[in-house]
């Protein structure tokens, strides 16, 4: 028996896909989503891909044996959840610092690059998973776990009925202004959002930054 028989077919693919290094494979990944942001979905190949990357296709599809599968490892590596360690001692401070990162952090490429793949998540569910991981699971959980720590402090009432809206209310804001005014939701925007609307819904009133809560 040959050791490629031995370590058998799961193995040898491991020993193929680790040929890749992580920075070769950074570098697949960003050529795709910004071909997705800039031509949408449909309009990507994996061929457009390997050319932008000057690698052959079979590289591509040895790695990933198609294009939703290519796309979906791209989104799982491009997933840096941007709240998560947020904790500035309030939660209007807290919500804040949300405004500071999300504006400062790139949101506007990713609502375009959700905005380009729209319709390929209704149809596949590999994608739409992938996006869930990527996008939108790692921030509700930062969002919630600010809200948490709040209720914990004694800042908000654990059956205040708007903690429930919250993370909804600015992940809204931030993929649905590019849409609706063809501009991100910056920091600025972010801010007056949160002192206009959230902070108010949760009984902590407003202010200008770093003002009152």
């Amino acid at each position: 028996m040959t050791s490629q028989a031995a370590d058998g077919p799961e193995t040898v693919a491991a020993s193929r896909r680790s040929k890749i290094t992580p920075e070769r494979e950074q570098e697949f990944f960003d050529a795709v989503l910004d071909q997705i942001r800039e031509c949408g979905y449909d309009a990507v190949s994996m061929e457009g891909v390997a050319a932008s990357t000057r690698c052959s296709k079979s590289t591509l599809y040895r790695q990933w044996k198609t294009k939703p599968q290519f796309v979906a490892a791209a989104l799982r590596a491009h997933s840096r959840p941007r709240f998560a360690d947020i904790d500035t001692g309030s939660l209007a401070g807290d919500l804040r610092e949300v405004a500071a990162r999300a504006g400062a952090h790139g949101f506007g490429r990713d609502a375009r690059l959700l905005h380009g793949l729209t319709h390929a998540i209704t149809q596949d569910e590999c994608l739409r998973r992938a996006m869930r991981d990527a996008f939108v699971e790692p921030e509700i959980a930062g969002l919630r776990e600010l809200l948490d720590r709040a209720v914990t402090r004694g800042e908000i009432a654990p059956d205040n009925p708007a903690t429930e809206y919250v993370p909804a209310q600015i992940l809204g804001v931030l993929r649905g202004r590019p849409l609706l005014e063809g501009r991100d939701a910056d920091e600025a925007y972010l801010t007056r959002f949160i002192e206009a609307a959230v902070l108010p819904a949760l009984g902590l009133g407003g202010g200008p930054p770093g003002g009152p809560p």
